[in-house]
C-alpha cells in the first residue's frame, strides 16, 4: 500500500516522511485560503531536499498554465488538481481529486493518458471528514491509481483500505496537531496501520 502525506510545509515534515518510508509528499500551491498553502522557495527547498527519495506532488485548486509551468519548473512530479484541469496542460502526469459530489465526470477523465491517478476526496477537501466509502464499491479505475483521501486517520485507515482496496491513502489534518504542523507519532502510527 502506497501512502501519501499531503500539506507538507518545511524540510522537517519531509524528513519524518523520508524516515517512515513514506510514498508520495504533497504540498499546496497557490491555493491562500489554506493554511497549508507555501511558496515556490518553500516548495524547491523542500523538493531539493526529497529529490531521489520521495515522489513529489504540487496540490493545486483549477490552476492556470502559467502557474502549471511554475510547478513544472520546480520539478514536481506530478500535479494533484482539484477542480478544473485547464486546457493545454503537458508535460506532467496529472491525478485528478473527485469530491464524491462530482463522480459522475469520472469517465472523461479515465481515458486521458496523461491522469496517471484519480483521488476520491470528502466533499469539503481539507476538512478532515470521511466520506461514505461505499459510494466507491465496484468503481472502475482502469489503468489509474486509485486514491483514498478524505478525513483518513490512524485509527480508520486499515478500515478505508480494507473498503476500498485503494492503490494508495492520502492523509493531511488526519496525521496533524491540533494547533496545526504534521505530529511525528501520528505519521508513524497511520504509515504502519496503512502498509501492514
Amino acid at each position: 500500500m502506497k501512502v501519501k502525506i499531503c500539506g507538507i510545509k518545511n524540510t522537517k515534515e519531509a524528513k519524518c516522511l523520508i524516515d517512515n518510508s513514506v510514498d508520495f509528499i504533497g504540498m499546496v500551491m497557490f491555493f491562500e485560503k489554506s493554511k497549508r498553502n507555501i511558496d515556490e522557495s518553500r516548495a524547491k527547498e523542500i523538493i531539493e531536499f526529497v529529490k531521489g527519495k520521495i515522489k513529489t506532488v504540487a496540490v493545486a485548486v483549477s490552476p492556470n498554465l502559467e502557474q502549471v509551468d511554475i510547478i513544472k519548473k520546480l520539478g514536481f512530479d506530478y500535479i494533484q488538481i482539484h477542480g478544473i484541469i485547464p486546457k493545454g496542460i503537458e508535460g506532467i502526469d496529472i491525478i485528478k481529486a473527485f469530491n464524491v459530489k462530482d463522480m459522475d465526470e469520472l469517465d472523461k477523465y479515465l481515458v486521458r493518458d496523461d491522469i496517471k491517478g484519480i483521488l476520491f476526496d470528502a466533499p469539503n477537501p481539507g476538512s478532515g471528514t470521511a466520506f461514505d466509502w461505499n459510494i466507491l464499491s465496484g468503481i472502475k479505475k482502469g489503468d489509474k491509481m486509485l486514491i483514498l483521501a478524505g478525513g483518513l486517520t490512524p485509527s480508520n485507515v486499515k478500515l478505508g483500505i480494507e473498503n476500498v482496496r485503494p492503490d494508495m491513502v492520502d492523509v493531511s489534518s488526519g496525521v496533524e496537531f491540533e494547533q496545526g504542523g504534521k505530529d511525528p507519532e501520528k505519521i508513524i502510527t497511520f504509515v504502519r496501520n496503512a502498509k501492514s
